[in-house]
């Protein structure tokens, strides 16, 4: 059963926004009292955390759709829905979020770093909310805004301070046996490691991770062997250790032929040409690895790299070669920018977000894009006769039938606002009506206007009384 899993592709789905409610305050002797319809509530946003107990992806392995919780309804009496829960999902420290695309989109290192995946759809208004001076009793409430849905791919990447690196059965496992406290697989056979094992190394006052990488072959870089999968775990590491088998039982290979082709992989993955380098003679407990270590340090030595010659069996040389990584490692912290703590940036939108585009298709459909017309369009209920009247309002204030009259079109062409996949397409009408007239001035209630029954009876009686006071006083009885 798979333990360890570093690359996902997770399917995301923000909450939606609560429709906004549509009521009018209704209490004895006052039957029409004015809209009360409250809010719709915010959807939850999907957001990342890095939690360093996390190690692995295999969670989103097993269940790839993750779904925030929508927004609740408003309510009458001017009562507004419920925020949707926010999904906080836990991943390992060092996860790169990609989209679909290739593209990177966060790079979440360190404790506590956030990334909002998907953001929650905003609740719609009321009518209370939409209430004005000129609109007193809106009929019709703002639906509330669908959240963002996306599919974006999680890449482990390990953080680790020391990477071994080296072909199948080299000895990186054993070595990181003995360093540290870590059990991996050990084996006499190749691709013993199917996944990064990591350690914690302490030397002297240094403590450091190192991670053993599984086997490199010619051709990792395009996905030969295990090498491709996990070469992105050596990009965060401070320094590279080549593990050479001086006791290899191949004849048609030599350790600085390995050396070769690992570096040549390494540089046709490319990042890693700055890394520092060490070397490490391993099995040289064994007389014929002994032998062959002496015969090449030399060569590696010319070449400006550091040698040490180990033994995981014997634990020989390995005290040396600990302190030697810590001093790296140190040297490579202390040139770090010195880290901050977490802080809070807000990124608020552009005040002017009225901006829009008209434009010919080739279909002759004019085709409105803007961030203000789609929104708007998304949260018109198109069956309520009302409603579509205030979005014709709010696009004809917005500029949009002159821009459409600039750009040629007339009445009865074809008229999209918004994207291909999810536009409203109508015929376009310059008063853009849409039966709204019916229902009087736009946004208004003729049953705000009209008296209430009790006062309307004494008024008819009072006039009544006033026609008659005035045929009395007209009356000549000599006539």
């Amino acid at each position: 059963m798979t333990t360890f899993v570093d690359r996902v592709e997770l399917h995301v789905a923000a909450g939606n926004g609560g429709h906004g409610c549509a009521s009018v305050h209704r209490e004895k002797f006052k039957p029409l009292g004015g809209p009360d319809g409250g809010n719709g509530g915010r959807g939850g946003d999907v957001i990342l955390v890095v939690d360093q107990s996390v190690t692995t992806l295999l969670d989103y392995h097993h269940s790839p759709h993750r779904k925030a919780t929508n927004g609740k309804p408003g309510e009458g009496g001017n009562r507004s829905g419920k925020d949707g829960q926010d999904l906080v999902l836990a991943v390992p420290d060092g996860t790169v979020v990609l989209d679909r695309r290739g593209n990177v989109l966060a790079d979440l290192v360190g404790q506590g770093t956030t990334f909002i995946a998907a953001q929650g759809g905003r609740g719609g208004l009321g009518n209370a909310a939409l209430a004005s001076a000129r609109r007193k009793a809106p009929g019709f409430a703002l639906l509330g805004e669908p959240g963002e849905a996306q599919d974006i791919v999680l890449e482990l990447k390990t953080v680790a301070d020391v990477a071994l690196v080296g072909y199948p059965s080299a000895g990186k496992s054993s070595l990181i046996s003995v360093l540290s406290a870590a059990k991996p697989k050990i084996a006499d056979y190749p691709f013993t490691t199917l996944v990064p094992n990591l350690g914690v190394v302490t030397a002297g006052s240094t403590v450091y991770t190192i991670a053993d990488v599984p086997g490199l072959i010619p051709g990792a870089s395009q996905g030969k062997g295990l090498g491709l999968e996990f070469l992105r775990h050596v990009e965060r590491c401070s320094v590279l250790v080549h593990v050479l088998d001086t006791a290899t039982l191949e004849s048609e290979r030599d350790p600085l032929s390995d050396l070769d082709v690992i570096e040549a992989e390494l540089k046709e993955y490319g990042g890693l040409e700055n890394r520092p380098r060490i070397v490490v003679l391993n099995k040289v407990d064994i007389p014929d690895g002994q032998d062959l270590a002496d015969m090449i340090r030399p060569d590696l030595e010319a070449r400006g790299l550091r040698v040490f010659e180990v033994s995981a069996v014997s634990r020989q040389g390995l005290k040396e070669l600990s302190f030697a990584l810590a001093g790296i490692v140190a040297e490579a912290r202390a040139a770090k920018p010195k880290e901050e703590a977490t802080r809070i940036v807000i990124r608020p939108k552009a005040v002017d977000d009225a901006g829009f585009t008209v434009t010919l298709e080739d279909d002759g459909i004019y085709r409105v894009r803007g961030e203000k017309p789609e929104r708007w369009v998304r949260q018109t209920d198109f069956n309520n006769d009302e409603a579509v009247g205030y979005l014709a309002d709010r696009l004809n204030r917005l500029g949009v039938e002159d821009e459409l009259m600039k750009a040629g079109a007339r009445a009865g062409d074809g008229v999209a606002i918004g994207s291909e996949e999810n536009a409203v397409v109508f015929d376009w009408e310059p008063t853009m009506a849409a039966g709204a007239e019916m229902l009087g001035r736009r946004g208004e209630d003729h049953r705000m206007e009209a008296p209430r029954p009790a006062a309307q009876r004494r008024r008819d009686r009072q006039a009544e009384r006033d026609e008659a006071e005035q045929e009395y006083r007209g009356f000549d009885p000599f006539a």
